[in-house]
C-alpha cells in the first residue's frame, strides 16, 4: 500500500531541501513532489503574457477588437 508523508520544509541556500522521517527506510525508493508558492515578482500581466508569445497579435487594444467585431456582425446582415 502506498503511504503519503506530508511535511513542510524550508528551502536552504542552493535550492536544497532535507526530508527527515522515521517512516522512511534506508534504500527505499520514494517519489518526491514539491509544491511551492510563487512570489509576487513571478507574476506577469496578461499583456506581458500575450506579447511574449511567438504569434503576432491582430489587435493592439479593445477598441480595435470592438470595431472588428462590429464589421463582422454587419457583414452577416448583408
Amino acid at each position: 500500500m502506498q503511504k503519503v508523508l506530508h511535511q513542510k520544509a524550508t528551502v536552504r541556500p542552493g535550492g536544497k531541501l532535507e526530508i527527515v522521517s522515521q517512516e522512511l527506510e534506508a534504500g527505499q525508493i520514494v517519489d518526491v513532489v514539491v509544491l511551492h508558492e510563487s512570489s509576487a515578482t513571478d507574476r506577469r500581466s496578461i499583456m506581458e503574457i500575450l506579447n511574449g508569445g511567438p504569434e503576432q497579435r491582430l489587435f493592439d487594444n479593445a477598441d480595435e477588437v470592438r470595431a472588428y467585431l462590429a464589421d463582422e456582425k454587419a457583414s452577416w446582415d448583408r
